[in-house]
């Protein structure tokens, strides 16, 4: 056998113990006639001795010629440590080694291999194997673990059971773009990768299986941002026989036992909030609850008031900001400036001091009185010593631009605490948004969601304001997960599909297999789907989620480790009968 105990359980205990390690060279330390090498493994750091008096001349000359991330096995004695490190759990002893075998040799590696290492994120992706030896990514690995066991665990309780769905499915037209697989065997024809398994799991809930779950890839072909792979990962789940309230408590029962096992916290029932107060309040459907900060509208107490920047907009709406009222000129013009930028877009911004006095002072002071400030006070809760900003303009761009502000002005305060969780559930999306550029409507979520039953009349009439039977979960400002009650009748699903612009020989190539379902006894059914990659970095108290992803892609979606993506060789391509003309 290679090793008889692993590199992190060795301790005090084990004195005079005869063992047999194995793994990596961290580093050694030769002091000539003794020498010293801490051997690291998944488990930890063992430190092994090389002593001049006391090992096998060949063994010792050999100790000599180990370097950094050489795989080695030893068989030694466990001895007590002269000088204990109390900062691992192997501190208090060492290996004092009587034979050594070099398993491999290795190169310098490019960076160092340690938790605080010198490697940019560009060369540490390049040699992703390497970095996976480090303990912040392997520690995040194996966090990674915990929780999706975790997560069997509970559902396998609740008589969920894990089912696999297929990789190779058709392309729809709706979402985003789907990556193609061409099919050897049907010349011109394309498999697609799913984007979720979303018709998969309706049929399997209409198959009798009544409680799904499955932890799966998925994969999107789109225009890449910061943070977001092609291939991401879902927690999977459909019930039948369910309403909304049914699926709620089912994973807020999921999210506390999480939060609970893997943190130790203890949450109380999640608040639940409209998709239209989540707008008004804090300028986005996935809020931010760790702190308040929330939206005061002051169209009321800000128009007619001869500003005509306040008077020509359709919003004027403002934040207070909890002791900012000390923010130099320098700070506040530093603000506009960042709101000003292209990713934000407002065209400015109106501050107002909030003195301890109970007075106020403002960037308007010309065309705004004490009394006027005191209710732009009142209307954004704002007490003595904070600052009000406020913007104005669109409605929607100018809650898309405070919400920004928002979050930024939170993150410098310090007030996003990664080991704080405040989860909350959002309801009452709108069914379907209307694209002003086609002017065609679109479904919010997907076209298979259920209409709120009381607002079915509302669709004939007036689509855009038509709820939709869907709810999302969101966990310090981040959507973890998403879901609905779906249509399970065969004429709604045509409705619906209807008035998405699908003419009804589109719908039937593209859905017929689902609709044909419905006609065989599909039960009223309902899930959700969980974002892995997101929630286990929110629980591990980061923003990025390619720590906690074996291999991720970079921005670009590629993986600069192999090189892919990547050309193919021409007999492929003559055997796939596709031509690649590049320009």
């Amino acid at each position: 056998m290679y090793r008889s105990h692993n590199c992190g359980e060795l301790n005090a205990s084990n004195i005079n113990t005869e063992v047999t390690l194995a793994g990596w060279v961290q580093k050694s330390r030769d002091k000539g006639f003794m020498n010293w090498v801490d051997l690291r493994d998944r488990y930890g750091i063992t430190q092994l001795i090389f002593d001049e008096s006391r090992t096998n001349k060949t063994v010792f000359e050999l100790a000599k010629t180990l370097g950094r991330e050489f795989v080695i096995q030893v068989k030694g004695t466990v001895i007590e440590r002269e000088a204990k490190n109390k900062n691992i759990p192997t501190g208090e002893i060492e290996i004092l080694v009587s034979e050594l075998t070099i398993l491999n040799s290795a190169l310098t590696p490019p960076f160092t291999i340690e938790d605080e290492t010198d490697g940019g994120e560009d060369i540490r992706m390049k040699y992703r194997y390497l970095d996976i030896r480090r303990n912040p990514v392997k520690n995040s690995l194996l966090f990674r673990h915990k929780v999706a066991m975790e997560v069997r665990k509970y559902l396998s309780d609740l008589d969920f059971c894990e089912v696999e769905t297929p990789y190779l499915i058709k392309s729809t037209p709706e979402g985003a773009r789907d990556f193609v697989v061409p099919s050897r065997m049907n010349e011109g024809q394309f498999y697609a990768l799913p984007q979720s398994p979303q018709t998969f799991k309706q049929l399997l809930m209409v198959g009798g299986m009544d409680k799904y779950f499955q932890i799966v890839k998925c994969f999107r072909d789109e225009d890449l941002r910061a943070d977001r792979q092609p291939e991401f990962t879902q927690i999977d789940c459909e019930m039948a026989f369910v309403e909304q309230e049914d699926i709620l408590n089912i994973f807020e029962g999921l999210t506390r036992h999480l939060l609970k096992e893997i943190k130790g916290i203890e949450v109380d029932k999640f608040p639940r909030i409209t998709y239209d107060y989540a707008m008004k309040t804090y300028g986005n459907d996935k809020p931010d609850i760790r702190f308040g900060m929330k939206f005061g509208e002051l169209n009321e107490f800000a128009q007619h008031k001869e500003f005509p920047v306040f008077n020509a907009a359709e919003l004027v709406v403002g934040i207070a900001v909890p002791g900012a009222g000390n923010y130099t000129r320098k700070e506040i013009d530093g603000l506009i400036d960042w709101v000003k930028r292209p990713q934000v877009g407002a065209s400015g911004m109106v501050y107002v001091k909030c003195n301890e006095d109970g007075t106020y002072k403002s960037s308007v002071d010309k065309f705004y009185d004490q009394d006027d400030l005191t209710n732009w006070a009142k209307a954004t809760e704002a007490n003595p010593g904070d600052m009000i900003f406020v913007l104005s303009g669109p409605a929607n761009k100018t809650r898309a631009q405070l919400s920004a502000l928002r979050m930024e002005l939170a993150t410098r305060l310090g007030l996003r605490n990664p080991e704080e969780f405040a989860p909350l559930w959002v309801v009452d999306f709108p069914l379907l948004e209307l694209d002003e550029e086609s002017g065609r409507y679109h479904a919010m979520h997907h076209p298979f969601t259920s209409p709120k039953p009381e607002d079915m009349a509302l669709l004939e009439t007036e689509p855009g304001k038509v709820r939709a039977n869907a709810y999302d979960m969101v966990l310090n400002g981040n959507e973890i997960g998403g879901g609905s009650i779906r249509i399970h009748d065969k004429a709604t699903q045509q409705l619906m599909f209807k008035y998405l612009g699908f003419t009804e020989e589109e719908a039937k190539a593209q859905f017929g297999f689902l609709m044909d379902a419905f006609q065989f006894g599909a039960p009223p059914h309902g899930g959700l789907a969980f974002g892995l990659d997101r929630l286990v970095a929110i629980l591990g108290g980061q923003e990025t989620i390619r720590d906690f992803i074996a291999f991720p892609k970079n921005n670009s979606g590629r993986d600069v480790m192999i090189d892919a993506p990547a050309a193919i060789d021409d007999a492929q391509l003559k055997e796939l009968r596709i031509k690649v003309n590049i320009a």
